[in-house]
């Protein structure tokens, strides 16, 4: 599951954007093969008096924290590729603000401590993974 926690000061995003970067992500883990319900985005808004950068208020920014359990990077050459399908991401989504402050870094959480509904994912690229994605629900198997 990737799970997206995307921090932001007030008047980043507006409802319609949120909604639109929420489903531009879900689409491109889709495209790759995981389940569309695999792919969590939380928007948090954050005070800029609440928010500093250097130690220094932001009065806009985003800090963006993405959890990799479904998929992991195996090496360099991965993890670069996906820093950079990151940015791809989210660039034209912040691209409307000029003096924005953003960041974001991608973790890889061991899949071994995952469940959804209490039931252990199968396992990638599985015939009961591809199940759970044409229903886009858990499933036992």
């Amino acid at each position: 599951m990737p799970l997206w926690n995307i921090h932001h000061t007030p008047d980043v995003f507006t409802p319609a954007e949120k909604e639109s970067l929420a489903a531009a992500i879900t689409d491109q883990y889709a495209a790759i093969g995981l389940p569309r319900f695999y792919v969590v985005v939380l928007f948090h808004e954050v005070a800029p008096q609440d928010f500093f950068i250097g130690g220094v208020q932001a009065p806009t920014a985003v800090r963006i924290a993405i959890d990799h359990i479904a998929r992991h990077a195996s090496d360099s050459e991965s993890r670069t590729r996906i820093a950079h399908w990151v940015r791809a991401m989210v660039a034209p989504a912040l691209a409307r603000h000029p003096d924005l402050q953003w960041e974001f870094h991608v973790d890889d959480t061991s899949e071994e401590m995952w469940m959804i509904n209490g039931i252990v994912p199968p396992p990638a690229q599985s015939e009961a993974e591809r199940s759970w994605a044409a229903a886009n629900r858990t499933a036992a198997y």
